[in-house]
């Protein structure tokens, strides 16, 4: 007896943003149905919708709508095998300046895709993506010291990173709305038995981000130097994150909805680790040292939710789906500096594209 096929799309919202383009394309590269559900307001989003329908025809869709709207949610859901939650409002400081507009994509957005599931397709796996910046600032001053180009905190308890049990301190409109909607997903998987789990991610990475000072900060580095313009670096440089590239955030992601049933009702900090962690200085060293190009940068004062040293633990997800990270820091900057001079070396390239 043959078994059937299910057809049904995996539905990506933010599907043509610069992860769920490239979970849309591994997807649909091994075979699998894609709907990509975006409003098309980021830069560079519809470049990405063309990529991917160059790449995979049919086998990808674009549907044009907001996750604000709980009709096209609900169209949506209704024909997918596995709902992967991607569209947001992604910027700290669009947070600040627009708050109620940062509710109601990341948090109301966010409730109404779990009702649409909830009430029109309850069994699927639901994915839905957090953030670090659901723990704040983490860490005062007198918790990190300096040593050479970079910030390591003073307690040996955080030398493997921060875990899932650290603390919520959201600090900024922006981890109020993923704060929230992440517990809004959990519960939902709790209360009502969604098959749900949440990943807070770290700094991901990679081709396919058209990065600005705002979001998508690695690329917006190393396309300074490419184009040999100044950079602002908002602290003094010694701030330190953990890094991801962008193929092995995808392979989370896949394993996660691989082990659905495993990894239901749970939340996983996502991020490159200790291996991959670096300080925005030693960055700049590394482009400088990969690109060839000095990158000029000045210092401007902390922005609300700046965090000054933050390293992800992946213990808990790599135990949980047996994912580790596989691509290095040098060897993913040198990717993405290729994608980007590709880019700039294109004769439809704009400058508009990655503003």
């Amino acid at each position: 007896m043959t078994r059937d096929i299910d057809t049904r799309p995996v539905l990506i919202t933010g599907g043509c943003g610069f992860i769920g383009c490239n979970l849309a394309d591994r997807l649909a590269h091994d075979g699998n149905n894609v709907l990509a559900f975006d409003n098309l307001a980021r830069a560079g989003v519809r470049e990405n919708a063309h990529w991917l329908k160059s790449h995979h025809g049919d086998r990808v869709r674009i549907a044009v709508g907001d996750i604000r709207d709980p009709i096209s949610v609900i169209d949506a859901v209704r024909e997918a095998r596995a709902v992967l939650h991607l569209a947001a409002q992604v910027a700290v400081t669009s947070s600040v300046e627009g708050p109620l507009d940062d509710f109601e994509i990341n948090a109301r957005g966010t409730v109404n895709i779990l009702e649409a599931v909830r009430l029109h397709n309850s069994d699927v796996p639901f994915i839905f993506a957090s953030t670090n910046k659901v723990y704040g600032r983490l860490i005062s001053d007198l918790q990190i010291e300096r040593s050479g180009l970079r910030y390591i905190p003073s307690d040996p308890a955080l030398a493997g990173g921060i875990a899932e049990s650290a603390p919520l301190d959201f600090y900024s409109p922006y981890g109020c709305s993923k704060g929230a909607a992440d517990q809004y997903v959990r519960d939902y998987s709790r209360v009502f038995g969604l098959r749900a789990a949440v990943l807070r991610m770290s700094c991901i990475y990679g081709p396919r981000q058209f990065g600005n000072e705002d979001q998508g900060w690695i690329a917006h580095f190393v396309l300074s130097a490419l184009r040999g313009e100044p950079l602002t670096i908002y602290g003094n440089g010694y701030q330190v994150r953990d890094a991801l590239f962008v193929s092995d955030a995808v392979e989370a992601w896949i394993a996660v909805l691989r082990d659905i049933d495993i990894a239901r009702g749970r939340i996983f900090n996502l991020g490159g680790g200790t291996a991959n962690s670096i300080s925005l200085l030693e960055l700049i060293g590394l482009i400088e040292r990969l690109t060839g190009h000095v990158v000029q940068h000045g210092f401007a004062d902390w922005r609300p939710g700046d965090q000054p040293w933050y390293v992800t633990d992946i213990a808990a997800l790599s135990s949980t789906v047996g994912w580790t990270p596989k691509v290095g820091l040098e060897r993913g900057l040198a990717q993405l500096q290729e994608w980007l001079r590709s880019r700039t070396r294109s004769p439809t390239d704009t400058r508009e594209a990655f503003a």
